[in-house]
């Protein structure tokens, strides 16, 4: 059941006509910074990673509005509730479908924007470690913001202030990926977030 809801949400990703909305996002940040800080190579490139991270974070935002309230305006969640499919594994399969549609894109665009900062290699092989550990907990958050905020009017911008505070901690341990320990924190702190996740959502949905 769980792998039929990631194939059904995954074809619901590829047909949507935002699917590549995150991944230009995320270039074009990349692109468009450069210009901001100016040409001072050596502070381009020292801010870069967190420059990369905002714009996975943002990337991560963009599909918020349709990733819970679609299913709740057409009866899809009433629909799986009364054939006894458990929310948290509905909230779960979403989750993984997410970060599969945003995260998978944004880590092959990685090397265009590696580039367009001025990025070495080392530290774009550290960062797309610590993007391949902490992107799945921004899913997450992504799917708890969209449950809580489906049906409300301008449920957009609302979530974005829900994960914003939430994704901080992901945040610091992904941009510091180079320090010692950095990325054991940040693993440890996308599991609690996984863990936690789905079931968080699942209360929000039955709430709908």
């Amino acid at each position: 059941m769980f792998l039929t809801l990631v194939r059904r949400d995954l074809a619901l990703i590829a047909r949507s006509p935002a699917l590549w909305m995150p991944v230009l996002f995320f270039i074009l940040v990349a692109a468009l910074f450069p210009f901001a800080v100016g040409p001072d190579a050596r502070l381009l490139a020292r801010i870069a990673p967190g420059i990369i991270w905002v714009a996975a974070l943002l990337a991560a935002l963009l599909p918020v509005e349709t990733l819970i309230a679609p299913d709740l305006e057409d009866g899809t969640l009433d629909q799986l509730a009364a054939r006894d499919i458990p929310m948290e594994l509905v909230a779960a399969a979403r989750i993984l479908a997410h970060w599969l549609g945003f995260a998978l894109p944004l880590l092959a665009a990685l090397p265009i924007a590696a580039v367009l900062t001025g990025m070495d290699a080392a530290t774009g092989w550290r960062l797309a470690l610590a993007l391949l550990l902490g992107t799945p907990a921004l899913a997450a958050l992504a799917v708890v913001a969209a449950a809580l905020t489906a049906g409300l009017r301008g449920g957009g911008a609302l979530a974005g202030l829900i994960i914003l505070p939430l994704a901080l901690p992901i945040l610091i341990f992904g941009v510091g990926a180079a320090a010692p320990g950095a990325l054991k924190l940040l693993a440890a702190a996308s599991l609690v977030t996984l863990a936690l996740a789905p079931f968080a959502a699942a209360a929000a949905m039955r709430q709908e």
